[in-house]
């Protein structure tokens, strides 16, 4: 990664920093990274999953015990956890493109970091589970958190850079896994080839992988991973729902596929259009929720055009009828989590707009801004409960039933890409890192 690249982008947040530190009365920002669990009855650790507050500020993902603290105008101090210890690894002192950054003090142990502490004029951000006793300030303050949660909507070409690479990563995995698809693979054999080239591990993705071959692809959030390999008489389709990570930043990348020419094969080229006419309209200035009620109104149109429903697109979307085949919300914010914050939060005082009762998981409600970044994820599936719902409601006579019997084998269809919104452009990283392949 570029270094002067990562100086503009911490000048930047310092700006921020001391100008929200300001506004909330703080003089001194205390960041903690976090520190690993232990299972329950045992004496094997969680997986370790750093504060996101903490990566904001300073690109180290994997070392618990280590501190940013930030004192308005100062340059950052990071205490990074280095001890002596011949059970795990211990990561060498920083020296890379950031670190001139920072005043970089080593830990041997955690307590030691109280000596740089104070909770004078300070702020905490933090799990305090191991902290009881601590003196470092006002711990979690929401005021200054919703300003940060509102501020980091706005990404600097650092965090572009993070999110390009990140989307790089995952479009050559995703080319591996579809090829292992196609291949005869297992659910769990075709996300082994995944990570392997991605290059990261399951700790490292920023979520549990998507990997669902047939019906399984209408189970949204489907990480069950089956090591049956299928008879090719009955390898159907298949959705993968996975990213990558780039110092901390995240991609976040579906898509599906058919394994044979027909119907749910024009039906996933149809999506794709579907999908890229919504991308078009991630424009500065547009509602979200605007961009998600013409999502379902492209969904009523792939339900009339496959013969599913009955009834005209708009009257689909009136009555709900759409919901059924898609009830999740069109997308969300995507940086340094994979649901970014702030998608919901009226100003930077905080506040929360919530979504129309009609689409109640909608994850942004945010006027569409300059600088952000955001996923577009139109799907259309067929839902073993939903539809046992539907079957039995006032609009059941609108639905072709043996259209969704033919049609629910393939499980869904969903496709998702990575945006940056530009002043005078959507910039699709997802697609182009796929013409670069």
């Amino acid at each position: 990664m570029d270094k002067q690249l990562f100086s503009e982008h911490l000048a930047t947040l310092r700006k921020r920093y001391d100008e929200i530190l300001e506004q909330c009365g703080f003089e001194t920002l205390n960041v903690f990274s976090g520190a690993p669990s232990v299972q329950f009855l045992d004496d094997n650790y969680y997986p370790f999953r750093v504060n996101p507050q903490f990566k904001a500020l300073v690109p180290v993902t994997d070392n618990p015990h280590s501190w940013v603290v930030y004192r308005r105008g100062q340059k950052p101090k990071l205490l990074f956890y280095r001890p002596v210890d011949f059970w795990h690894y211990v990561p060498p002192a920083p020296q890379t493109f950031w670190s001139d950054e920072y005043d970089i003090e080593l830990l041997a142990k955690p307590d030691e970091a109280k000596a740089f502490l104070s909770g004078e004029d300070a702020a905490f951000i933090g799990e305090t589970g191991k902290l009881e006793g601590w003196d470092i300030g006002e711990r979690n303050p929401q005021h200054l958190i919703d300003r940060l949660h509102w501020a980091r909507a706005y990404k600097t070409p650092y965090e572009f850079a993070c999110l390009r690479e990140a989307n790089r990563i995952a479009v050559r995995a995703h080319k591996a896994a579809e090829d292992a698809f196609r291949a005869g693979a297992s659910e769990f054999d075709i996300n082994l080839a995944y990570l392997q080239a991605a290059g990261q591990g399951e700790n490292t993705m920023p979520y549990g992988n998507i990997v669902g071959l047939n019906e399984h692809g209408a189970i949204l959030h489907y990480t069950h991973l089956s090591t049956e390999r299928l008879p090719e008489s009955e390898r159907r389709s298949f959705l993968i729902d996975a990213g990558a990570d780039c110092n901390g930043y995240c991609a976040d990348i579906t898509r599906s596929y058919a394994y044979r020419d027909g119907e749910f094969a024009e039906l996933v080229a149809a999506m794709h259009e579907k999908e890229q006419e919504l991308v078009a309209g991630l424009t500065p200035g547009a509602s979200y929720v605007d961009l998600h009620r013409s999502c379902h109104h492209k969904v009523g149109e792939l339900l009339q055009q496959f013969g599913v429903i009955k009834t005209a697109p708009d009257s689909a979307v009136e009555s709900g009828l759409t919901g059924t085949f898609m009830p999740h919300g069109l997308g969300h914010f995507l940086g340094l989590q994979v649901h970014d914050v702030g998608g919901h939060q009226t100003a930077p005082e905080g506040g929360t707009t919530p979504p129309p009762k009609e689409f109640p998981f909608l994850r942004t409600t945010r006027t569409i801004e300059e600088n952000q970044v955001f996923t577009i994820e139109p799907g259309l599936y067929f839902i073993e409960s939903l539809l046992a719902d539907l079957k039995e409601s006032q609009l059941a006579d609108e639905v072709n039933w043996d259209k969704v019997e033919k049609l629910r084998p393939f499980g869904g269809v969903r496709i998702e890409d990575n945006l940056i919104v530009h002043a005078d452009r959507v910039e699709n990283m997802t697609r182009d890192c796929e013409a670069d392949q």
